[in-house]
């Protein structure tokens, strides 16, 4: 199966790491295994079948401690969609799944990379995002 869409560009949007101060980050690094990744995925038509899509990873304590730190990041992702696309069922797969699986090896290294420029050199996530299965959860 060919691609219905290129990749034009993808760049980083807009990236956010906060860590108010050094207790904070003492504990953080001895509690990051708590947080948790959540993925948002939004997009924005342009002109000629382009699409912005943005993915926006945070990565979050679940215990909502007072001390927490905040890591966002937006990866933005410019798609040419071909003219043979029209249903929005096939564009919504385009853009939540198939652009998604193309971007991730980048999009996981600029976020952990963040991460580990941020002080927590140990991080990695275990399990990659399965977008498949994501998409698919939507309709049931």
């Amino acid at each position: 199966m060919t691609d219905k869409f290129k990749i034009l560009g993808k760049f980083i949007k807009d990236m956010s790491s906060e860590t108010k101060n050094t207790e904070t980050y003492i504990y953080v690094r001895d509690n990051i295994s708590k947080y948790q990744l959540k993925i948002d995925i939004n997009s924005k038509p342009l002109k000629n079948k382009m699409v912005e899509v943005n993915t926006i990873l945070k990565f979050e304590d679940i215990d909502q401690s007072k001390h927490k730190s905040y890591f966002e990041m937006n990866f933005a992702t410019i798609v040419k969609v071909d003219n043979d696309v029209s249903e929005k069922k096939e564009l919504e797969k385009i853009i939540l799944c198939d652009v998604q699986l193309k971007i991730y090896p980048d999009l996981e290294k600029s976020f952990l990379n963040m991460l580990h420029n941020s002080g927590y050199k140990g991080v990695k996530f275990e399990k990659k995002i399965d977008f498949e299965n994501l998409y698919m959860q939507r309709f049931n």
